[in-house]
Order: structure tokens, then sequence, then C-alpha cells
């Protein structure tokens, strides 16, 4: 039972994470690969709100999400100017580089260490947010509380204007809207919204380190996305199902166990092939990435 629940609590912190870069891949068109150094800056900021300053779970949540845009405003303000593949490239670089920060920056981050025994968050010091029931609980309250609020935004005249950005940018421009000040509040939005899955992470967890949030986590999260549909929320959320239960999924075949681990990554590629070669657009989504 325990382990279906840790799935469950996994399912939902990826579909956190895959909506706010689905915010960018299918509503602005902007492919970032940056998205696990948010999410892993979240998750170190929550740990610094929780150990340093013993803040409760909302004000670490909140520490964790404003630290976070304020980064991934400073980023956007640089970047987001630049189009196609050289975004990709600085956010590819930006990526590196917090990893590298990350690893390297022993007297903070204790580095490969990791910093571990990280407490469990608490409600204004009455509550505290321990188990897995509990941990399971705060993951459902908030993934509830954000695929309520993308879909509010989506569907706003904000959310319009990012589908009109990714349809046709030089229309949008022409009839006075600023596109980039568009894209960086896209920008900031989705990275900030990473803030959250890396506050669950952490305190879920109660160990991080920086080999939670490197750039195959970055290419796991844009595969989540494009295997769901971009474009829609509902495919954010078939997007993280798939990705996260796939696997687990595949280690009840019968296999040996000296090629068990090597034969589910081959057919977890295989399938991931054969399902975009058909499904372009995603298990649910209306939007094909150009």
């Amino acid at each position: 039972m325990n382990y279906i629940l840790h799935l469950l609590i996994m399912v939902n912190l990826y579909i956190i994470l895959t909506l706010g870069l689905n915010l960018l891949v299918g509503y602005t068109n902007l492919l970032s690969l940056s998205h696990a150094a948010f999410y892993g800056i979240g998750a170190y900021l929550s740990v610094l709100a929780l150990m340093k300053f013993q803040f409760t779970l909302v004000p670490t949540m909140l520490f964790a999400i404003t630290g976070t845009a304020l980064l991934a405003y400073v980023i956007g303000k640089i970047s987001i100017r630049l189009k196609g593949d050289y975004f990709v490239l600085v956010t590819l670089g930006f990526q590196m580089i917090v990893f590298a920060i990350l690893y390297n920056w022993v007297d903070v981050t204790r580095g490969p260490y990791g910093i571990p025994g990280i407490p469990a968050p608490n409600i204004l010091g009455l509550v505290e947010i321990s188990g897995i029931p509990g941990f399971l609980a705060l993951s459902v309250i908030s993934t509830i509380i954000v695929i309520f609020l993308y879909r509010r935004l989506v569907h706003s005249p904000f959310g319009r204007v990012l589908k009109g950005i990714r349809d046709d940018e030089v229309g949008i421009s022409s009839i006075g809207r600023d596109v980039t000040t568009f894209k960086v509040k896209a920008f900031v939005t989705g990275s900030a919204t990473a803030a959250i899955s890396g506050f669950l992470y952490a305190t879920y967890v109660s160990y991080i380190d920086p080999t939670s949030f490197t750039l195959d986590e970055s290419i796991f999260i844009v595969s989540a996305v494009l295997i769901g549909g971009a474009g829609t929320v509902r495919g954010s959320i078939a997007g993280a199902v798939f990705v996260v239960l796939l696997p687990e999924i595949l280690r009840f075949l019968g296999m040996p166990d000296s090629i068990a681990a090597n034969m589910r990554q081959i057919i977890y590629g295989l399938l991931l092939m054969i399902l975009m070669m058909f499904r372009p657009k995603g298990l649910w989504g209306d939007y094909e990435i150009r």
C-alpha cells in the first residue's frame, strides 16, 4: 500500500512540474531545458526556510516560490529575446550552471553529500505534515490548486495572448501586444511553479542532493509535456501519469535480474518512440510542437 501511495505522491509532484513547463512549451512555444534547475532551486530554498529560518508550511512555500520567481525573472529578461535554438542553449547553460553551483558550493548546499534530516513542514506550528498519508494529502491539495489556477490562467486573456504568440508572434505584435513582456511572465510563472514541486520533494524525501536536479531530469519533464500533449492542462496530467507509472509497470515484467534493468530501459524507449510516431500531438493534446 505504501508503494502505491508513494507513486501517487510522485505523480502529483510531476503533474505540477509538467504544468509549469507546458505553459512555456505548449502555450508560448518556448522550449526550456532548465526546468529541473528551478525545481532544485525551489527545493534548496525550502530547506533554507525550514532549517535556518524555521518557517511553517505556507511561509516556506511562499519563500521558495518567490525566490525562484525572482531568479527566473532575471534569467527571462536576459534570454527571452533570443529565439529558437539560441533560447534552448541559454536554458541549457543555466541548467548546467545551477547544477555546478549546487554540487560545488559545499559550505551552503553540502554539495554531493546532500542535506539530510529535512524537517517535516507544519501548519502554524500546530499540525505537522508527516508520514506518507500526510504528504499524499498535501500533494493532492497542492496539485488541485495548481490545476485550478492553470485552467483559469490559460482560459484568461493572458492565456489567449500566449496562444496567439505561439501561433503567430508577428500578428500579436501587430495589434500592440508586448510579446517580450508576455513571454517573461510565462517564463516566471512556469519556473516558479516548479518551486512547489521542489518544496514537496524536499520535505517528503527529507533529503536532497544535486543529482535529483540534473539535465536528465529536465529532459524527463520535457518528455512528459510532449507525451501527454502540449497546449492543454489535461495533457500535462496525462503525460505526468504516463512517465511516472510506465517504468514502474515495466518492473513487473518477468525478466532475469541480470538483464531486467537494461531491458526496461529499452522497452521504455521503444514505447516512447512508437507513441511519438503515431501520436505526434501526444496522448491528450491539441497542438503539435514544430
